[in-house]
C-alpha cells in the first residue's frame, strides 16, 4: 500500500508498505524508488509503547484521564504549547484546535528557517520552491548552504549532469564533484551575495527588461550594494576573486536555479541572507523564466486551506521561556536537544510542574516529562503530507492497526468530549477539505496547483505584483566574541536533528593541533560540553562543525532569535577548544 515518509526532509520519499517493510515507490517521478537511512530503519527504530506517569507504566485510559483533570485543575494558569516537526503530516496540526479553546499560547517562528522563509516573503510576496521539472531544465545548479547529499540526496540524480557550483565552507560530498567550489568564511553569504551584484553591475549584466517590468526600488538597490567596497567584501569572504568572477560568469545566457540551504539564514540578521541573494537574482533577470529559480525551503501550503488554524496568542519559539508556565504539552518534539542555549531549556522545564511529552520516541525532553503519551507511527494513522522541496502531495492511508499510542486526531478528539467543546469534525473530512482546495493529480501522482509552470513567471505576490529590491540592513553584527572557532551545524547522514542515529563528533581540520580521538571542552559565552574529535579535512581552518542533533551542541548556542521570522541564530557565536 502506498504511502509517504512523514519525516522533516527535503525529499518526502514515496513509499510502499509491503511484506512488513518500507520500500521506495519505483514509479515516482522524483524519489524513484530510493529511501534514506533513516526511512530504511524506521521500523527498527524503538519507541515508547506505554504510557508513564512520575515514571510509572500506566495505561492509555488512566494517562488521558490524568491529562484531562490536570489541565482542568490547571486551566486558569498559564499554559504552552510546543509542537514540533517529529512528523510533518498535516493532521498533526489538529491539537492546535483543542489548545487554542482551552487558551493555551502557541510558540510562533521556527529553530530552523524562518528567518530565510521571512526574507523571500520581503522580496517575493510568496515563498515557494522550485518544482524538480524546472530544476532538470536548468543548465546550471548553483547549491549554496545546503549538503544536497545528506538532506536532499534524491537531488543528486536530477543534478548529476548540470554545471555544478557549490558555496559552502565545508568541502561537502557534492562540493568534491563541483565544477566550482567556493569555501567561503562562515557568516559571509550575504556579502558574497552583494560582491556577485557589484561585480554583475560591472560587467553590465542587469537586465533591464526584467528589471523595469517586474521589480520595484531597483535604483535603491544598486546604491545600496555600491556602498559596500570591494576589497572589503573579497576580505570578509576570504575566496579568490577568480573563482568568483568565474561563477558569475554562468549567470550570463544560461539557465541557473539556486538551491539555498537553511545554514546561510543561521544568524540574527539571516533574513537579510536571502533578500540578497533573490536581489542578485532579480537583477540579472533570472526569476520566472523556465529552468530559473531560487529555491529555499517552500511554502508548500500557499494556497491550501487550514481547517486547523488558530488566533492563539503567541511567544517566539527560539527564546520561548518554558519556566513562565504552569503546564507544557511538548508534540512531537525534543526542545532540549533542538532548540537554542540547552541550559535555560532545562532549568525552564525544571520549573513547570506539569510537563507533557507526546511522540514516538524517548529522549532529553522526554526524560523531564511528567506524563508521556506514546504517538501513532505514521503507519498507523490517516493523514497527508506536502513537500517543503517540491511539488508533491501524498495521502498517508492508516495501514496497520496497533495497540501501540494514539494518534493526534483521537487525543483532539477525547480532549474535545472531555471538556465538553463542540465536536471535531472526521478526518476524512478535514483531509479532503484540505486536498481539494488546491491539488491536482498529474500521470498518478498529487501535486500543488499552485506550481504551474515557474515560479512567478506571472508575476510575484507582493502587493505591487512586483519584486520588491532590499535597501538596506538593519542592526549591527551581532557576533559578540571574535576569539575562537565558528560553528557550522550541519545535518548529519544518518539522522533527522535528533531523531534516530545521532552523531557525536567535534570535527575540526588537523592544522588546528588537534588528534582523533582527542577529548575536548567546547565553550562559548552561553555554556560549555566536552566533545570527542574528530579529524577533517574537509574544513577551513577557522571552523569547528557540530552536527545537528548531537548530544550537547545546543549547550553552546545562543538564546536569541532572527531580527526578522523569529528564527534561532544556532551558528551566531564563537566558540573555543581546549583538551580535557
Amino acid at each position: 500500500m502506498k504511502s509517504a515518509c512523514p519525516l522533516d526532509c527535503y525529499d518526502a520519499c514515496a513509499v510502499i508498505y509491503e511484506d512488513g517493510k518500507l520500500k521506495g515507490d519505483p514509479n515516482h517521478p522524483f524519489t524513484k524508488g530510493f529511501l534514506c537511512p533513516s526511512l530504511n530503519g524506521f521500523l527498527k527504530q524503538d519507541r515508547i509503547l506505554s504510557p508513564s506517569f512520575n515514571k510509572k507504566e500506566i495505561s492509555m485510559d488512566e494517562a488521558l484521564e490524568i491529562l484531562s483533570s490536570t489541565l482542568k485543575a490547571n486551566q486558569d494558569k498559564k499554559s504552552l504549547l510546543f509542537r514540533g516537526s517529529g512528523n510533518f503530516g498535516k493532521m498533526q496540526d489538529v491539537t492546535n484546535v483543542f489548545f487554542e479553546k482551552y487558551g493555551s499560547i502557541f510558540t510562533r517562528g521556527s529553530i530552523c528557517d524562518g528567518a530565510g522563509h521571512n526574507g523571500i516573503v520581503q522580496g517575493r510576496g510568496a515563498n515557494f520552491a522550485l518544482p524538480i521539472s524546472q530544476i532538470k531544465k536548468s543548465e546550471v545548479v548553483v547549491v549554496w548552504g545546503r549538503d544536497v547529499s545528506v538532506c536532499n540526496s534524491h537531488m543528486m540524480d536530477v543534478i548529476k549532469d548540470k554545471i555544478l557550483i557549490v558555496i559552502d565552507p565545508v568541502k561537502t560530498k557534492i562540493a568534491k564533484i563541483a565544477h566550482i567550489h567556493l569555501q567561503l568564511k562562515p557568516r559571509s553569504d550575504f556579502f558574497l551575495a552583494i560582491l556577485l551584484a557589484r561585480f554583475a553591475h560591472m560587467e553590465e549584466m542587469e537586465d533591464w527588461d526584467f528589471i523595469n517590468e517586474h521589480c520595484e526600488d531597483y535604483d535603491y538597490f544598486c546604491d545600496f550594494y555600491q556602498g559596500f567596497g570591494i576589497k572589503k567584501l573579497i576580505e570578509k569572504i576570504d575566496v579568490g576573486v577568480d573563482d568568483i568572477l568565474t561563477t558569475l560568469m554562468f549567470f550570463r545566457d544560461m539557465k541557473v536555479s539556486i538551491l539555498v540551504g537553511v545554514g546561510v539564514q543561521k544568524y540574527t540578521h539571516g533574513s537579510e541572507v536571502l533578500r540578497a541573494i533573490d536581489s542578485f537574482f532579480a537583477m540579472v533577470g533570472l526569476f520566472g523564466k523556465e529552468g530559473c529559480g531560487v529555491s529555499y525551503l517552500g511554502d508548500s501550503s500557499y494556497g491550501f486551506s487550514n481547517p486547523f488554524q488558530t488566533k492563539a496568542k503567541t511567544t517566539p519559539k527560539p527564546i520561548v521561556d518554558f519556566g513562565e508556565f504552569e503546564t507544557v504539552f511538548i508534540q512531537g518534539a525534543n526542545p532540549i536537544s533542538q532548540m537554542p542555549s540547552s541550559n535555560k531549556v532545562q532549568e525552564g522545564l525544571k520549573k513547570s510542574s506539569f510537563v507533557v511529552y507526546f511522540g514516538l520516541y524517548e529522549n532529553e525532553s522526554s526524560k523531564m516529562a511528567d506524563l508521556i503519551i506514546p504517538a501513532k507511527t505514521f503507519l498507523e494513522k490517516e493523514d497527508l503530507r506536502f513537500s517543503y522541496g517540491s511539488e508533491y502531495i501524498f495521502n498517508m492511508p492508516k495501514i496497520l492497526e496497533s495497540d501501540v499510542g494514539i494518534s493526534e486526531y483521537e487525543l483532539a478528539k477525547y480532549l474535545h468530549k472531555s471538556f465538553g467543546y463542540e465536536n471535531l469534525k472526521c478526518e476524512d473530512e478535514y483531509i479532503n477539505e484540505i486536498l481539494s482546495s488546491n491539488s491536482k493529480e498529474i500521470d498518478g501522482y498529487l501535486h500543488s496547483a499552485s506550481f504551474d509552470g515557474a515560479p512567478y513567471f506571472k508575476g510575484f505576490y507582493t502587493d505591487s505584483g512586483k519584486f520588491i529590491f532590499m535597501d538596506e540592513v538593519c542592526g549591527e553584527d551581532d557576533l559578540i566574541n571574535d576569539d575562537g572557532y565558528y560553528l557550522i551545524t550541519s545535518k548529519y547522514r544518518y539522522s533527522i536533528n535528533s531523531q534516530f542515529k545521532r552523531d557525536n563528533y567535534l570535527y575540526i581540520s588537523a592544522s588546528c593541533g588537534f588528534d582523533d580521538g582527542d577529548m575536548v571542552e567546547a565553550s562559548s559565552i552561553y555554556g560549555k560540553k566536552v566533545f570527542e574529535v574528530k579529524i577533517s579535512e574537509d574544513l577551513r581552518d577557522d571552523i569547528v562543525k557540530i552536527c545537528s542533533g548531537t548530544l550537547g551542541v545546543n549547550f553552546l548556542t545562543s538564546f536569541k532569535k532572527s531580527v526578522d521570522g523569529d528564527s534561532a541564530v544556532l551558528q551566531e557565536v564563537k566558540i573555543n577548544i581546549k583538551k580535557v
